[in-house]
């Protein structure tokens, strides 16, 4: 039986572009219905997209949109932007926390102003985005949270580099686990999904000299079909999993990744950060 999102509702936040964008996209093929949550109202000069440009996308691929402007680091704007998905669609099947703020910096080149903003978006947005949906993902049947943050790796190597980033997101994964095991008795899957390698979104393509390591990236339609893969699976067997791109992928038939690639026979994929040894990839498969 084919698995479809058709007449899904989801709440995708930081969706107006990249990989929310194209999870949405995804979603929109088989029918489904999509809040588009994003500050961006307005074309930035260096980074395409808006909440209602990435609604019309979704519409063009056969979904219904809901472009919402809502920073999720207000309470307020996010417990809006939940009524009106459910005033809109009639409820929630699933929450994608795509939203996210980041800056590889060491601790002494961390300001206040910086770290703030990862905290509050990534650890505290993804809490409280969570809090507001799961009334009704209660409801849902088959209903999912989906957070784009890595495995938990208490490697400290992963930590060194960039101590305010790490915990920012690893406190996305912790949510996810904690909030797993608290909603397991109500049929809500939460689940973690991280890309393996760097994924070419317009962010990245935006710093300067970026050229190679683009080159060296997939594309975010990776991301979308394995997260597509999570969504559609049974959320009472499926959930409290750390999940990397190309191992859900694989574990549903897919192997040939050749195609995810931004340019075909580039050399090496350059690796994402926070990828655990013990979560090498699929064997068997073309890169």
């Amino acid at each position: 039986m084919k698995r479809s999102l058709s007449g899904k509702t989801l709440v995708i936040s930081g969706a107006s572009r990249g990989i929310g964008l194209a999870i949405a996209l995804r979603a929109a093929r088989d029918g489904a219905n999509i809040a588009v949550l994003a500050k961006t109202v307005e074309a930035h000069p260096k980074l395409p997209g808006t909440i209602y440009s990435a609604a019309q996308a979704i519409e063009a691929a056969g979904g219904r949109a809901l472009p919402l402007a809502c920073d999720i680091r207000d309470t307020e704007q996010i417990e809006a932007a939940v009524a009106k998905t459910v005033e809109t669609f009639g409820g929630i099947d699933v929450l994608v926390n795509n939203a996210s703020a980041i800056s590889l910096t060491g601790t002494l080149d961390t300001e206040p102003k910086r770290y703030d903003l990862m905290h509050g978006i990534n650890a505290r947005g993804t809490f409280f985005m969570s809090r507001a949906c799961i009334p009704f993902l209660k409801k849902a049947d088959n209903a999912h949270v989906l957070n784009l943050s890595p495995p938990l790796d208490l490697n400290p190597a992963f930590f060194a580099p960039h101590a305010a980033y790490t915990l920012a997101k690893y406190a996305m994964s912790l949510y996810a686990m904690a909030m797993a095991t608290e909603f397991k008795g109500d049929g809500i899957a939460f689940n973690t999904l991280w890309p393996r390698t760097m994924i070419a979104t317009a962010a990245l393509q935006a710093i300067p000299g970026a050229g190679q390591l683009i080159d060296q990236s997939r594309t975010p339609e990776i991301m979308a079909d394995a997260a597509h893969v999570i969504l559609t699976r049974d959320s009472r067997e499926f959930t409290g999993q750390h999940c990397i791109d190309d191992r859900v992928l694989a574990a549903d038939g897919v192997t040939d990744f050749s195609a995810y690639r931004v340019k075909p026979g580039s050399g090496p994929l350059a690796d994402d950060l926070f990828i655990p040894a013990h979560m090498p990839p699929p064997d068997g498969i073309t890169v």
